[in-house]
């Protein structure tokens, strides 16, 4: 057989080969969500939470018009629960100055939910297309650890994988991981060994303000 006929054999059969693997087995390009890893340096940390737009996936900067990510849906579950006093999941970064069509923060024990979502005509969302890891940061949690918490433990925060979705302003178009359209990124809170629990105190001025508005209140309560 000659070569050339050996090469087109060869190429036949690969191309037979793919054709016959799962619809899984081919890699498809994932857009992706990503919770810091952060070590804590005082009782109040700020972990960052970012979306990477990447070319070539349903939703993103590289489609048309009614096709972009404008709205999603992130929920964050922490363990454990108990090293954790309080939580909060806000807008920050390339969100931070939009203003949202809807916005909810539910939250239940160990976990916290943030769902955005914006006009694309009057707010469309600035994301980087293919930006490098991780992203663009569009949310921020805000976690108040336990005064117990003990020096070595790991808070990890992970995303759930069936309400952690991202979708068009309209919900009709959505990347899940379940459509193998979205990779998800778990993130974590190092509490190091030394780690000595301290909340940073209110500057003057909140004090000023916070002796003012006490006075206030002391006022009206003996009138």
């Amino acid at each position: 057989m000659h070569r050339t006929q050996r090469a087109f054999v060869l190429t036949v059969a690969l191309l037979a080969i793919l054709c016959c693997l799962p619809a899984g087995a081919v890699a498809l390009q994932r857009d992706v969500i990503t919770v810091g890893t952060v070590t804590a340096v005082s009782g109040i940390v700020d972990v960052p939470v970012y979306i990477q737009d990447l070319s070539g996936t349903p939703l993103g900067l590289d489609q048309p018009p009614g096709s972009r990510i404008q709205s999603y849906s992130i929920k964050v579950t922490y363990s454990p629960a108990s090293a954790v006093s309080s939580i909060s999941f806000n807008r920050a970064g390339i969100t931070a100055p939009l203003t949202p069509l809807s916005e909810f923060t539910p939250a239940s024990a160990g976990a916290i939910s943030l769902l955005d979502t914006f006009q694309e005509s009057t707010n469309l969302v600035p994301y980087t297309l293919n930006g490098a890891v991780p992203g663009n940061q569009v949310a921020n949690l805000h976690v108040l650890l336990s005064p117990t918490v003990t020096a070595g433990t790991v808070i990890t925060l992970t995303l759930d994988s069936t309400l952690t979705q991202l979708a068009n302003e309209n919900g009709t178009a959505k990347e899940t991981t379940a459509l193998n359209t979205l990779s998800l990124v778990p993130g974590s809170i190092t509490v190091p060994v030394g780690f000595v629990y301290d909340v940073p105190a209110l500057s003057s001025w909140a004090l000023i303000l916070l002796a003012a508005s006490l006075a206030v209140i002391a006022i009206r309560m003996r009138g």
